[in-house]
């Protein structure tokens, strides 16, 4: 609203309303920044008189306050509750910027369900070459053009509607509109409040809203992803074949996270349990909003472009502000677990040069971190969530303060493309674990992942059990699920418990599901009918191959297919059970269309079906797909020798079946040589898993004089089982008639528990 002599409405008066009613509330100005979704520098010259007041501002501090706009614009309440009669050229007159003026056609009538509105909107010749100016507020609005023509966009989608047309969407879609056709143009905008409800009702209401709904179907249309993604299918909705468009411009935080968040800035993007079971919703338009602030806070600590960053923040949800933050300022995110310790932390700081780490206040990880900094040169800033420390930023108090603004880069400044903006620390099974470094490209290949195997319904939830400091985090809790536009559950427990975990299925509906083998094996050792899991629509697995006894145990309980699927840090899902595929227990899947596979012996040549040999991505560096990693930070070395021929080879083994199934065979490291015999682990835990009272098992080689090796099985037994010499026995007689008698173990043991990696597979180089 200008302020110009003669105007009905002084800006001040409306201002100085805001201040009195913010005061009386107890909010500050942030809360109200955030509450009208403008920065905290805008809402403090809207209140202070020095800026327009434009009717969605104003509706928005009306739906704060919990007052009419009425309140704001004539200080006083509307009265009337049976009618209120409105003659032509009369109305409450609001003006508003960009050539838009309003009339409130019924502002005397109280508890309005809705704001009819006159506008008139000023034709300017200069605005038919500007991008329309949008705008977002609660409820819903219906538009009917009454003199000229309207240009109309929602959303991304454009119309034009003359005399006589109508328009009715939801007004918390992006929305804006100008005159064109050379003339002012008349219309009534009937924007439909949301209603009033008591607050608890409210909050439930809300829940309510954000829920996921079974069986509702996505629409087609345009989404996000086709401005990158140019996928292939068959008519069943099988990939067939996939490319990409735009990826060297492609940056997740502000092509996918801030583009929903203009789109549909309500719908829900992450629903979070923490572990006292309190609930956090949070939109798109949140993740968007809270992101930007957090770029902006790591600024203002000197983080910035190329620096690497830790992230130690188990699942806590600021770890999702904190990633997209680093990815729009282009900063490295380095995730990492908190189970880690100062030695483990030192030679990741160092190895990778890190320059800050932010991290939970949880588990003593504060303590590990200051120790291993005190021989970490590079490390500058720590950065502490859950709680405050000496020494320590606290970002829970410090980074809501910075303004929720934060402007794209222009072309040729954006971090996108080839630049790196991710690094994992490999598993390490074997020696010091790599730095795996991935770029901006990398989340596109996830499309595949979340699309074609997870199957996420984008009406639906997602739940991988997985924590942030594995790459698993990032298949299953980040860029897959939002570029299909799916909303993500997440549970920060602190010790994995089958009884606290299964029910939460039905109280959330979750729709789809994926964890590692070993979560698998605990749930499958409860009592499954005693939960409802009917919710969900589709069920994946991966970290390790899965063995045939779970998916037997798991399809029994729910009716559902476990469909499996291959990746590594390194990748996205290479190899998996897929849209359209009936899953054959044991197997891995087929490759999927984004990377040309192969299996190949020693010498790089391609082997026959049935026959052992390495996994191979056939691709040079430079031409690599969207989701394979660059390089092994700071390790030429290593890249050259996992890179090589026109291949990366990925180190694990498997063969193909005649119908293309592919089956795992296990590490090349991890490979058995007994006897002239070549023999994979897997395939034998496979079977002593069969066994009811077997609860993990792990096998590997064992040195004999000899035989060379021979096979070891170590196996944890479930709780009440007593470990006898008769047990081991069964165990062996069980292996050599389900498999060939040359693979059974020749040693057994009992353990209480088997060494794992921090993202939880199996060191069997330690058995």
């Amino acid at each position: 609203m200008a302020a110009t002599t003669g105007l009905t409405y002084k800006i001040q008066e409306m201002a100085n309303r805001i201040l009195e009613l913010r005061e009386i509330e107890g909010l500050s100005q942030a809360e109200m920044a955030e509450k009208t979704g403008v920065s905290l520098e805008e809402y403090i010259a809207c209140e202070s008189g020095e800026s327009d007041l434009n009717f969605a501002f104003i509706y928005r501090c009306a739906l704060a306050f919990g007052v009419d706009v009425t309140d704001i614009i004539e200080g006083q309440s509307p009265k009337l509750r049976s009618y209120t009669l409105t003659r032509r050229g009369e109305g409450q007159r609001i003006e508003q910027a960009h050539g838009m003026v309003y009339y409130n056609m019924a502002a005397t009538f109280r508890n309005r369900i809705s704001e009819p509105l006159f506008v008139i909107s000023t034709y300017d010749e200069a605005a038919q070459n500007r991008d329309i100016e949008l705008t977002t507020h609660e409820g819903q609005e219906f538009d009917i053009v009454v003199k000229g023509r309207l240009k109309v966009q929602v959303g991304d989608h454009i119309e034009t509607l003359s005399p006589g047309d109508t328009i009715y969407y939801d007004s918390g879609t992006p929305h804006g509109m100008i005159a064109v056709g050379g003339e002012d143009c008349h219309f009534y905008a009937i924007v439909l409040t949301p209603g009033e409800k008591p607050e608890a009702e409210a909050v439930e209401a809300e829940k309510e809203s954000l829920q996921p709904k079974k069986g509702k179907k996505h629409t087609p249309g345009q989404h996000i992803w086709e401005n990158f993604i140019v996928p292939e299918e068959d008519e069943n909705g099988a990939l067939k074949a996939i490319s990409f468009k735009n990826a060297d411009k492609f940056n997740f935080a502000f092509d996918v996270v801030d583009a929903l968040a203009r789109r549909n800035p309500g719908k829900l993007a992450m629903l979070h349990v923490d572990k006292h079971m309190n609930e956090r919703y949070f939109t798109f338009n949140d993740i968007s909003r809270y992101s930007s602030k957090a770029a902006n806070y790591f600024t203002s600590l000197g983080i910035g472009r190329g620096d690497k960053v830790v992230l130690i923040l188990k699942r806590h949800y600021q770890f999702w502000f904190a990633v997209m933050g680093l990815h729009k300022i282009g900063a490295i995110a380095i995730p990492a677990s908190n189970q880690l310790l100062s030695h483990d932390l030192e030679y990741r700081f160092n190895a990778a040069g890190v320059k800050a780490v932010i991290a939970t206040c949880d588990d003593g990880v504060p303590d590990q971190v200051d120790i291993a900094a005190q021989t970490s040169p590079t490390l500058e800033c720590k950065i502490m969530v859950g709680g405050t420390r000496d020494g320590w930023h606290d970002f829970d108090g410090e980074f809501r303060m910075f303004s929720e603004e934060l402007i794209r880069p222009a072309d040729g400044v954006l971090p996108c493309g080839s630049e790196l903006m991710l690094m994992f620390f490999t598993s390490g099974t074997t020696g010091y674990p790599k730095i795996a470094a991935h770029n901006y490209k990398y989340p596109l290949g996830h499309f595949v992942t979340a699309r074609y195997w997870h199957c996420v319904n984008p009406d639906g939830l997602h739940l991988t059990i997985s924590d942030t400091g594995w790459a698993k985090s990032m298949w299953g809790k980040l860029y897959g699920q939002w570029l299909n536009e799916a909303a993500i559950f997440v549970y920060d427990f602190d010790r994995f418990d089958a009884n606290k975990i299964l029910p939460l299925f039905a109280k959330y509906h979750i729709t789809t599901f994926c964890a590692p083998p070993t979560m698998y094996r605990m749930l499958i050792k409860e009592d499954l009918s005693r939960f409802d899991l009917s919710s969900i629509e589709h069920a994946t697995i991966a970290g390790e191959a899965l063995n045939p006894e779970v998916f037997r145990q798991f399809e029994k309980a729910t009716g559902l297919q476990i469909m499996e699927g291959f990746g590594q840090s390194e990748t996205t899902v290479m190899i998996a059970n897929t849209v359209g595929m009936t899953p054959r227990v044991g197997s891995m899947g087929k490759p999927v269309p984004l990377y040309n596979i192969d299996i190949v012996d020693p010498d790089g040549n391609s082997v026959p079906v049935g026959e052992t040999g390495e996994i191979v991505v056939r691709t040079d560096r430079e031409n690599a797909p969207c989701g394979l990693f660059s390089e092994y930070y700071r390790s030429p070395e290593h890249t050259d020798e996992a890179w090589h021929d026109g291949c990366y080879h990925t180190g694990d083994t498997a063969w193909r079946d005649e119908d293309g199934y592919y089956w795992y065979v296990g590490r090349v490291d991890d490979l058995i040589k007994s006897s002239g015999y070549r023999i994979g682990p897997f395939e034998i835990e496979s079977v002593i898993m069969e066994l009811p009272y077997v609860l993990e098992c792990g096998v590997s080689a064992a040195p004999d004089d000899i035989r060379g090796q021979v096979v070891k099985a170590s196996i944890v037994l479930t709780k009440g089982t007593v470990p006898t010499e008769e047990l081991k026995k069964e165990v062996q007689q069980y292996v050599k008639t389900h498999t060939a008698p040359y693979k059974y173990p020749r040693i057994v043991v009992f353990r209480d528990e088997l060494p794992k990696t921090v993202s939880g597979k199996i060191q069997r180089n330690k058995l």
